[in-house]
């Protein structure tokens, strides 16, 4: 049987070994400029342009260990003058500079970056790339506190460190100066880490605030500012007066409560801000006989202090002119005081050296919820019973009685007059308003209120323009402050009188440039209303049916009307912000 032959295999040897995919990157000599940069796409190899009469050198983001024994040999023909050179601070060195190659680490998982400070190659390179990246830097509000001169002469290589690749903006990026590689790192921080919504908030409104306020210079030579000042003929060292505001619209904001970091547990009794600018201080009295302070930031506004009287239910609490004490009173023959600056509290010693607040408990002037003090703060005037008024010495702290004033019936509100000088004026409960002279400590011309029924309580502002009566009928009078004291006119006539609410009123405030009257009623919800006193109009648009007042039980401006605090039944003290004085 034949059997089929097999046809026999080739043994030769192979002349061409097959060549893997990617050994002949680094043959140049047959590569054109688009297929290297195809090869940067690709593999990683950086790309150098082809340049005529010079070698094109790779660097390879892998150590080279079998080529160690070249380096250096770069540098044998150089002098050591070329070499090195000495760093005095000065700028940029005027030796000889020659290019180095930076070796990377061992140390591949070090943390720290390693900067070689190697002399820069030309400075007109330098301060290219710093022109172009300027213009994509975050504006500064401030110039730097130092600048480290040695920056400029800091070359970076990134394509040879594996941790400062990320920094690169093309594949072909490697060496960049000092001030350039710090600005990519800060890029790089930031985009990591992105600025949080605070600072970027608080960032904002201090651009707005410094926009508003700009510096008093305006420029750095102080030019742009002497034509406003020669046109105008105000003191320069004067302060600058509030601007008029409009009848038609209240600019008001409202912001986080004044008492969310501590609420009340019972209704606000009364809320006041301290009287310096400089001390954003507010206090809130409320019905669980607790006396709290909060700093007000418009914020956070931070819960400073809590105090606690239990043998008073603290109705009213007001600062101390000064502002170095607060003063409270309830329906007790006593009241207690505490400074602010030892913390020490002090009670009054009871009925005030045997007047008529030692009487019983049962009876309707044995207490001290009506009192004023004087501009200065010397004097304290305190209503007691039968229409009696006790001046107490505020200035020996003996709550020494120095004298007293009587009227025909019970004292419902008193008030110093700053229009003339010094007069105290009380309001009765018929309506009659009584002005005594303190100096010869008798009653120096008396008035009935217009209308003259159910006056309950009455106030002025402090600059001496303005008073105001308000009734159980919701109506409010407002006077010439300097009519209700003159003695040689007669019955003052009111300048309007403002029916806006129906119910009575409880609460009667004057903003610190008398442009401002809030009027209040704790009868009804959300009876509040803000009055334009220049037109003797009340806004329209704020208060709203949607703003959640409550029953309004408190009101006060700060010291430069930028906030206003509202207290109510709930325990909340409501802030708001006037944009009006914000801006100046």
């Amino acid at each position: 049987m034949v059997k089929n032959p097999r046809k026999r295999q080739k043994t030769g040897k192979i002349q061409h070994k097959p060549v893997p995919l990617g050994a002949d990157l680094l043959n140049d000599a047959s590569k054109d400029d688009e297929e290297r940069r195809l090869e940067n796409l690709l593999f990683g190899v950086p790309y150098a342009p082809e340049k005529a009469g010079h070698e094109i050198t790779v660097v390879s983001d892998e150590e080279a260990e079998d080529g160690q024994h070249e380096v250096g040999r770069e540098f044998e023909n150089l002098l050591d003058s070329d070499l090195f050179f000495v760093d005095d601070n000065a700028g940029l060195s005027e030796l000889s500079q020659t290019p180095q190659d930076h070796v990377q680490s061992d140390a591949e998982d070090d943390e720290d970056l390693i900067i070689p400070e190697v002399p820069e190659s030309d400075e007109d390179e330098e301060v290219s790339i710093i022109r172009q990246d300027i213009p994509q830097q975050p504006k500064k509000t401030k110039a730097p506190a130092w600048t480290d001169p040695d920056d400029v002469n800091v070359q970076v290589s990134l394509a040879s460190n594996n941790r400062l690749r990320k920094l690169r903006d093309a594949p072909s990026d490697d060496t960049v100066g000092g001030r350039e590689y710090e600005r990519r790192l800060r890029r790089q921080f930031e985009h990591i880490n992105p600025t949080p919504g605070w600072a970027s908030i608080a960032r904002k409104k201090s651009e707005r605030v410094k926009r508003r306020r700009p510096s008093a210079s305006g420029s750095e030579s102080g030019e742009d500012v002497v034509p406003e000042l020669l046109a105008s003929t105000a003191g320069i060292l004067g302060t600058t007066k509030s601007r008029p505001i409009l009848p038609s619209t209240l600019s008001i904001e409202r912001l986080r409560d004044a008492n969310q970091a501590a609420p009340a547990d019972g209704e606000i009794k009364t809320v006041a801000f301290h009287p310096s600018p400089h001390i954003p201080v507010l206090l809130t009295a409320s019905a669980d006989r607790r006396l709290r302070l909060f700093h007000i930031d418009g914020l956070t506004n931070p819960h400073a202090q809590t105090l606690h009287v239990p043998s008073l239910p603290i109705t009213n609490a007001v600062f101390h002119p000064s502002g170095t004490s607060i003063l409270m009173t309830g329906p007790r023959p006593f009241y207690y005081t505490y400074d602010l600056q030892s913390g020490a509290s002090h009670r009054s010693p009871r009925g005030l050296w045997g007047t008529t607040f030692s009487s019983g408990r049962g009876d309707q002037g044995a207490i001290m919820e009506v009192s004023s003090f004087n501009p200065t703060g010397d004097i304290l005037a305190v209503a007691g019973r039968r229409g009696q008024v006790h001046l107490v010495d505020w200035r020996s702290g003996a709550a020494q009685v120095i004298g007293e004033l009587k009227a025909n019936a019970n004292v419902k509100s008193l008030w110093w007059s700053k229009a003339g000088a010094g007069e105290l004026l009380g309001l009765t409960e018929d309506s009659q308003v009584y002005v005594w002279n303190i100096g010869q400590r008798k009653c120096v011309k008396r008035w009935q209120d217009e209308g003259g029924f159910g006056s309950r309580l009455f106030g002025g502002d402090s600059q001496g323009k303005y008073l105001t009566v308000g009734s159980n009928t919701g109506l409010v009078n407002v006077y010439n402050a300097e009519s209700t004291i003159d003695l040689e006119g007669g019955k003052p006539k009111a300048l309007k009188t403002i029916g806006n609410l129906t119910t009575s009123i409880s609460t009667l405030r004057f903003n610190h440039d008398s442009q401002l009257l809030a009027i209040a009623s704790n009868d009804k919800k959300d009876q509040m209303r803000m009055v334009h006193c220049p037109s003797l109009t009340a806004f329209g648009n704020w208060p709203t049916s949607s703003t959640p007042l409550g029953h309004v039980t408190s009101v006060d401006f700060s010291r430069e009307s930028e906030y206003l605090a509202v207290g109510n039944t709930r325990g909340r003290v409501l802030l708001y912000q006037l944009r009006h004085f914000a801006q100046q």
